[in-house]
């Protein structure tokens, strides 16, 4: 007997499509039908089937291929499941004039992601680079002290016949703070789209002009901020800045796994261990490793991922942040050299970055003329 392609199909469409919403010729199941004399292949392929669905439905189709096309035919079947759309990474859109924009990132809280921000800041612009920082950290603003700009109000400029922020500067880096907006004592108490709003206000409603490099100091933890941040902005890296601390270490491990996931896919330019150590004044070459050893290079090394650099837990570097003159600006010492070397590493990762990654999101360097930390 010749079996057609429309007999089978005509069988076929009397057969529903568990979980596609119609029968299986409808819906799309049927991938492919072959016949080869009295030989029906078939290939069907569903979103995501039970073991027990998947077995009803070859015996539903050897009955009905046999009863209503051929009782003697031969049919193979071949049930598969659909692949799950690959998600779009996301990705903001790019600020005008800023040349790479770097999150620094800790899951943790009290870890020194804010002291490392504004000194990793200054290192850039005492080597050339046109440097801005946006303190994204909404709830718990600290950039503002440690560049002593507490009480200062962004004043209002026309940028194109359109009024925007203009980013208080000192030390040569170009700040934006919530902190700017609120008084001292007072506690911002928001629900995550108010302050996702008032965030990207802060990006897209300030005067930025040009930079080479945009340092955004991130709240602990991963949320509301972090996401509106990737959204709102294509980053061009990412640092993680941790303790030697176990605890620290666990909520830094989330952190990289946040940039990591495959909708987000930030790369991670290398992690940063702060209060790596105490060396008291009296005794400069004694290291007490208070918090542990080597904890955040570990997780580097564990991770596949940059070590940039181990800042020491010294009295000055808390003093000097205190009084809103970050440890960077000090002159030839052990804790400048350490500040300026870890910057260096970090820009080498994101100018090597592309060697890694594929040549759809390529990083540009335009702007940084006269800045040092930039090896041609």
């Amino acid at each position: 007997m010749k079996i057609t392609r429309d007999q089978v199909k005509k069988a076929l469409r009397t057969i529903s499509a568990p979980g596609e919403g119609g029968d299986l010729i409808e819906s799309g199941a049927v991938q492919n039908i072959q016949i080869f004399g009295d030989e029906i292949d078939i290939n069907v392929e569903l979103a995501n089937p039970s073991l027990q669905a998947r077995k009803k439905l070859e015996v539903s189709i050897l009955k009905t291929l046999h009863q209503e096309v051929y009782e003697k035919a031969k049919i193979n079947i071949n049930v598969t499941v659909k692949k799950a759309p690959v998600q779009e990474p996301i990705k903001g859109e790019p600020v005008p004039d800023i040349d790479s924009i770097i999150a620094i990132s800790s899951g943790k809280g009290g870890v020194g992601k804010s002291t490392v921000t504004a000194n990793l800041a200054i290192a850039l612009a005492q080597m050339g680079c046109k440097v801005g920082v946006l303190d994204a950290d909404i709830y718990g603003p600290s950039i503002p002290m440690m560049f002593d700009m507490e009480g200062a109000r962004p004043l209002s400029v026309q940028v194109d016949g359109v009024s925007k922020m203009e980013p208080i500067e000192n030390y040569g880096v170009k700040v934006l703070s919530i902190g700017f907006f609120t008084k001292p004592d007072q506690a911002v108490i928001w629900r995550g789209p108010m302050a996702t709003k008032a965030l990207k206000q802060l990006i897209f409603d300030a005067a930025w002009g040009n930079l080479d490099f945009l340092l955004i100091d991130l709240p602990p933890g991963t949320g509301d901020i972090h996401l509106s941040i990737v959204q709102s902005l294509p980053l061009d890296g990412a640092v993680v800045v941790s303790t030697p601390q176990s605890v620290a270490l666990t909520d830094a491990r989330k952190g990289i796994a946040m940039f990591q996931q495959e909708n987000i896919n930030v790369p991670i330019l290398g992690v940063i261990e702060n209060m790596a150590y105490f060396t008291p004044a009296e005794l400069p070459d004694h290291k007490y490793y208070i918090f542990g050893e080597r904890g955040a290079e570990y997780l580097a090394a564990d991770k596949k991922v940059p070590f940039l650099g181990a800042l020491p837990l010294i009295q000055s570097i808390r003093e000097a942040a205190d009084v809103g003159r970050p440890a960077a600006l000090q002159e030839d010492t052990l804790v400048r050299k350490t500040i300026d070397e870890t910057a260096r590493k970090m820009v080498e990762e994101l100018i090597h970055r592309n060697d890694k990654l594929p040549p759809t999101k390529v990083v540009k360097i335009s702007n940084m003329v006269g800045c040092s930390a930039i090896k041609k």
